[in-house]
């Protein structure tokens, strides 16, 4: 079940004015192997944030810093090197920002590093984690009890290797009091807008995201993994790909599994097995959890009306799509976009 990436109130968070005439301290830790972009891209978002926040106000907003144990050069994914400075023992910086990459195992491992997060954690006014970084949170102690997302790949090895968690496989980003964490890669940048417009305002955020050229300024609940392409990619065998395309493209369609069993020539009892053989789930499903992902786009990121959108997506009416939001999301269509659709009116 989804659930809502906002607060559960568990800490009080510090009050730190959009105003205020110090830039906010931003540390972006760095180690070995880490993944390049978990680092650039927040970086990428600060950078613009404090230059657009300077050019309105005369103020830079952010000053970026990126540690490492040791400081000096140290290599990341790609080989590209970074150039760092040693962590402090006191550091208390305003946000504390933690890289994935496959590395991760080893620094877990690493007593001195988790012992830096858990203390310099205890100083920011925020940590947040991306991809798996969020490994190295929960490894220093700072997601008992909390919620937190991962890469979509990583998710189930990140419950059973730390069980205190609630582990939330769907959302891009989950923010759980002052720590938050996000999903693989790209969504770094989405968590990183967050905090900018957490900080510095709605405005300030979308010129960041259209200066990057960002398709979508992304709210948390939006799914990390589409489920398009989680047919696909459990149809190793390429038997439904086109299949699959063809209903992304006519969710309004007769997609009974009689009628989808004569597109792609089968009778519909062999359809349905070789189908649940080849992609994990049964063809209703598959069609329903492609309506919802339509769905959910559109409650997102246009005013169109729930009952319209219910049409649109092939639902047929507003009844049948919100008990498959109650049944698939824990949220009906109406809250979802209030809680995912920041001025959208349901």
């Amino acid at each position: 079940m989804l659930i809502p990436a906002v607060s559960d109130q568990k800490d009080k968070l510090p009050s730190f004015p959009a105003s205020a005439a110090a830039p906010r301290e931003i540390l972006i830790l760095a180690f070995p192997g880490a993944l390049l972009l978990d680092i650039a891209g927040p970086a990428q978002v600060f950078t613009l944030a404090s230059d657009e926040h300077a050019a309105r106000t005369g103020r830079p907003a952010y000053r970026l810093r990126t540690l490492s144990e040791a400081g000096g050069p140290v290599p990341t994914d790609t080989g590209i090197i970074l150039s760092t400075e040693a962590w402090e023992a006191d550091a208390a910086p305003d946000t504390l920002i933690v890289p994935g990459g496959d590395t991760v195992r080893q620094e877990e491992e690493n007593a001195a590093l988790l012992a830096w997060l858990s203390a310099t954690a205890g100083r920011a006014r925020r940590t947040a984690s991306v991809c798996m970084g969020t490994f190295l949170l929960a490894a220093a102690g700072l997601l008992d009890g909390r919620r937190a997302t991962t890469h979509w790949a990583e998710c189930g090895n990140l419950a059973a290797r730390y069980p205190t968690l609630r582990v939330e496989t769907d959302p891009i980003f989950v923010r759980d009091g002052t720590v938050w964490s996000s999903a693989g890669v790209t969504a770094g940048i989405d968590l990183a807008l967050a905090l900018v417009e957490e900080d510095l305002g709605h405005a300030v955020a979308l010129a960041v995201a259209q200066s990057l050229v960002v398709f979508l300024k992304r709210p948390g609940g939006q799914a990390q993994f589409s489920r398009l392409l989680a047919a696909q990619s459990a149809d190793r065998q390429g038997d439904f790909e086109a299949l699959h395309a063809w209903i992304g493209d006519n969710l309004t369609a007769d997609l009974r599994i009689e009628a989808l069993a004569e597109r792609v020539a089968m009778s519909p009892r062999s359809f349905a097995r070789a189908y649940a053989a080849r992609c994990g789930t049964t063809p209703a499903r598959a069609v329903e959890a492609l309506r919802l992902e339509a769905a959910r786009r559109m409650l997102t990121e246009t005013g169109t009306p729930v009952a319209r959108i219910a049409s649109r997506c092939g639902f047929g009416d507003e009844e049948r799509m919100r008990r498959a939001f109650l049944r698939q999301l824990g949220v009906s269509p109406s809250n979802y976009r209030r809680q995912f659709g920041p001025g959208i009116e349901a």
